[in-house]
């Protein structure tokens, strides 16, 4: 028996939650999960509460098997994760703040969320409490003969949102980073709780701007997953072909934003510009630049007809001409690699032991890839390969972009030539019992996790959104330690975490 199936075997099965098995369990059975996380037999998917229950999300990766345990009836309180498995740290502090239960054991009880200026406190919470005076945040000591502290933030230079942070460096070497987010906590979660599907699937797309589609697909399979829906065959395939051009979209972006951080701007033009005809062709095809709400319950809003298919092949083509000759720009100039390699290097085990998806944790050795592993379809159709390498460091994340580039290529074209014919949506049933739902979508930047509860009219009663970067902002503290302060932005933009997406 897996350690997961035997977590589940001790607690009592919650019926219609799909696709993965929810089990109540008691506080010994949720610290032996704890247990088993802090020993590297399960991985933690995600962590999430509400007024009087705490949810956990859990891979058992041997197994190949996800499940959630919850403890139900909480009146104040539930053991602490974080005590015995630091990557649940973050998520109990924003479940503190957002739902007021107290993690017994918590090793950090500062708040992370809530900076004091919402209009109340534990908004999710069986009873909010009235706004308290805000108390300043202590950040934590690094000591040492000639330290000094660098503040950046939460207020940056260009288009990117807010976020804080606060070195501490030895000369030009970084001694300590600590992060400080929550600036753009928009209390979607909150906005979700009584709304429709239609209104749940605006708000999920608008989660984390450039995963608008990630987050979508994850929501409505979520939805479908709940009330038993398969959707037609067409949309499936539709749905893979907008996250393939999303996933396209960003890494070229990505691949351009690095280099420049490197001084190294032309390959920012030369990607700038792949990425603008990315957005163009989406637009053609779909009607949004972003594909933001096309995705639907049941289905796509918009059709793909034969001009939005030629200006995709058209573009498919233009990319592939262009591609190899930005690859071999960015190999073979010396200064560039020089900045690149060998800088802000992840551990292998650090990357295992968070759970780290995406070309974060692929660079460093952790394989995973919800399109190859979960194989939902049309991916358990279509043939891709998920490139992963060992160095861990900023060229490593670079040519995992670039590799994965190559598949989004490849895949894009094996859908358009392979797109079946017929409906695009498909009506929700009507529900007459209350129903759970879960579902997980490889982003750009790694798994999306969507958790939802339909009340018996079908409306909204919770919907829990996970960030891959909940588990990829504490690894850019470790990454910096020991490189120079003007590495940051080189390291901060390999990483390309998302500040809304985790600040939901």
């Amino acid at each position: 028996m897996s350690a997961l199936s035997d977590l589940i075997e001790k607690g009592v099965s919650v019926p219609h939650h799909a696709p993965w098995l929810r089990a109540v369990v008691d506080p010994a059975v949720w610290t032996s999960a704890a247990l088993e996380l802090a020993q590297g037999r399960l991985t933690l998917l995600g962590l999430w509460g509400e007024a009087r229950a705490v949810h956990m999300a859990l891979l058992d990766e041997a197994a190949d098997a996800i499940a959630v345990i919850s403890l139900e009836g909480l009146a104040d309180g539930y053991p602490s994760v974080a005590r015995h498995h630091p990557p649940a740290l973050r998520l109990e502090r924003a479940i503190r703040d957002l739902t007021g239960l107290e993690p017994q054991g918590l090793p950090d009880i500062r708040p992370w969320l809530d900076h004091g200026r919402w209009d109340l406190r534990h908004p999710l919470g069986q009873q909010a409490a009235p706004l308290a005076e805000p108390r300043p945040y202590t950040f934590l000591r690094a000591e040492g003969e000639g330290l000094h502290q660098i503040p950046v933030g939460p207020v940056h230079a260009g288009i990117i949102e807010p976020g804080h942070f606060r070195f501490t460096a030895n000369g030009e070497t970084v001694v300590r980073l600590e992060e400080r987010l929550g600036y753009v906590h928009k209390g979607i979660e909150a906005l979700m709780a009584g709304a429709d599907l239609l209104r749940g699937m605006q708000l999920a797309g608008r989660t984390s701007g450039d995963s608008a589609v990630a987050y979508a697909y994850a929501f409505a399979r979520a939805a479908e997953a709940a009330v038993g829906l398969d959707i037609p065959p067409r949309a499936v395939w539709l749905r893979a072909l907008m996250a393939e051009l999303e996933r396209l979209a960003n890494h070229l972006g990505d691949i351009g934003a690095i280099c420049n951080d490197a001084a190294f701007p032309l390959m920012l033009a030369h990607c700038g510009v792949l990425r603008e005809r990315v957005l163009r062709a989406a637009d053609t095809a779909f009607g949004h630049r972003l594909l933001r709400d096309r995705i639907l319950p049941g289905g796509v809003a918009t059709d793909l007809g034969e001009e939005g298919r030629a200006g995709l092949k058209i573009l498919l083509d233009e990319i592939h001409r262009k591609l190899s000759a930005l690859v071999e720009l960015y190999d073979n100039t010396a200064s560039l690699q020089d900045r690149t390699v060998g800088t802000g290097r992840l551990r292998g085990e650090l990357a295992r032991q968070y759970g780290a998806g995406g070309y974060v944790g692929r660079a460093s050795g952790r394989g995973f890839d919800a399109r190859h592993i979960r194989r939902y379809p049309p991916y358990d159709q279509l043939s891709f390969e998920v490139p992963v390498l060992n160095e861990g460091d900023v060229n490593a994340r670079v040519w995992i972009r670039i590799r994965e580039v190559e598949q989004s290529l490849s895949l894009l074209g094996q859908i358009l030539d392979r797109l079946p014919d017929g409906p695009i949506l498909k009506d929700i049933p009507v529900i007459d019992e209350n129903r759970e739902g879960m579902a997980l979508v490889e982003g750009f930047r790694g798994d999306v996790l969507v958790w939802l509860r339909l009340a018996r009219n079908g409306g909204i009663e919770r919907c829990h959104l996970r960030d891959p970067s909940w588990f990829q902002w504490p690894l850019l503290e470790v990454v910096i330690e020991g490189n120079i302060v003007a590495d940051f932005p080189l390291c901060n933009k390999s990483f390309n975490c998302s500040y809304s997406g985790h600040d939901l």
